[in-house]
């Protein structure tokens, strides 16, 4: 049965003009709710799925929305990316609406993107992630009134629509956590502090340190790219401490597994000498020996959200402002997040003083 023919179908049960029908099913303003959703309910009884082309044209707007994808560390949050783009677009298809997928290379071209997307609106609204402290785009996006969800936030969200994860609480339970286990020296391995996400974090490592009432002089912080490779570097060189830490917060899954393979490669053991804590839940922290413990948070089901509050300011029903919610990140305990071994690093701090002693009596 051809979509004339089911327009008509619909029409004659429901004692309507086709006209009615096909407006109906297309949302005009003009259409009672209750005679919308009669319609809906008939055409569900006969199978039919409107023309989303047709619909589109009838409605003057493109029905699709773009996910801009972080141009940098793409590879290293490929897996985390992939799970919110699949939240995304579950959400979009019950709706009715497409995904596009934008991948600029640079922040330059990421803006200039934005500017084509305000010539052709080809694009109703943007999701934008890896959001900075001090991001331009927010302001862009409003100049050019283009409807937009940012996946974190920045010093100007006050009056934008956002998503984010409590980061701070985060890491300040994660250093609880590893104090509760009898650490006493927690360092941190933070991302660089342009990025919003990063700086909250390293804020709720030293929120921790001091709730735990630890002494923030034997805390070390350092500062790496979000990578294996930055994770593995910032460890060996906390490893090259005098006092090294017994027990270390990373700021992503990445940097944590790059830093494993440093106490592998110094001839210790993950979660014995030295305990780590990642950040993300990517699903290789459970396949990596020994598995990854881990602060999760959500990704399809923030996916969704940020496609079902993208969906509600395109189609007028919501305020920016009115689409801001704070979500929580939930530990999960694995393998690698243990009560402190017999104090090895002092041990070796002994070995090392003995040895410049020695040294310099010859």
């Amino acid at each position: 049965m051809g979509e004339p023919t089911r327009l008509k179908a619909i029409a004659a049960q429901l004692n309507l003009s086709q006209s009615t029908v096909s407006r109906a099913l297309n949302d005009y303003q003009d259409i009672s709710a209750r005679t919308k959703q009669l319609v809906r309910e008939v055409a569900d009884e006969l199978g039919y799925q409107p023309n989303m082309h047709a619909r589109r044209l009838a409605l003057g707007k493109s029905e699709t929305l773009g996910y801009v994808m972080p141009w940098q560390d793409r590879q290293a949050t490929e897996s985390f990316l992939s799970e919110l783009m699949a939240g995304m677009a579950k959400a979009l298809a019950a709706y009715g609406w497409d995904l596009t997928v934008l991948v600029p290379h640079s922040v330059d071209e990421e803006l200039e993107l934005f500017q084509k997307i305000a010539r052709t609106r080809h694009i109703s609204g943007l999701v934008i992630s890896r959001t900075y402290s001090d991001d331009r785009r927010f302001q862009l996006l409003r100049d050019l009134q283009i409807p937009f969800v940012s996946h974190g936030r920045s010093n100007d969200s006050n009056a934008t629509a956002w998503l984010d994860v409590d980061n701070e609480l985060a890491f300040a339970e994660m250093t609880a956590h590893l104090a509760s286990l009898g650490h006493r020296r927690i360092a941190h391995i933070a991302g660089p502090e342009v990025y919003n996400f990063a700086r909250q974090r390293t804020d709720g490592w030293r929120r921790g340190i001091g709730e735990a009432g630890l002494d923030p002089h034997s805390a070390p912080l350092e500062m790496t790219d979000l990578s294996f490779e930055g994770g593995k570097a910032a460890m060996q060189r906390l490893l090259a401490l005098d006092m090294p830490p017994t027990a270390v917060c990373c700021v992503s899954d990445v940097v944590a597994i790059g830093a494993m393979q440093a106490i592998r490669e110094a001839g210790l053991v993950p979660g014995r000498e030295v305990s780590l804590v990642g950040y993300d839940g990517l699903e290789i922290g459970a396949w990596i020996e020994p598995p990854l413990t881990t602060m999760r948070q959500p990704q399809q089901s923030a996916g969704r959200r940020l496609a079902e509050m993208l969906i509600s300011l395109v189609e007028g029903r919501t305020r920016p402002s009115d689409n801001q919610e704070l979500v929580r990140a939930s530990l999960v305990r694995r393998e690698t997040a243990n009560p402190p071994v017999s104090d090895w690093s002092e041990g070796r701090q002994g070995v090392r003083q003995t040895t410049r002693e020695n040294s310099g009596g010859f």
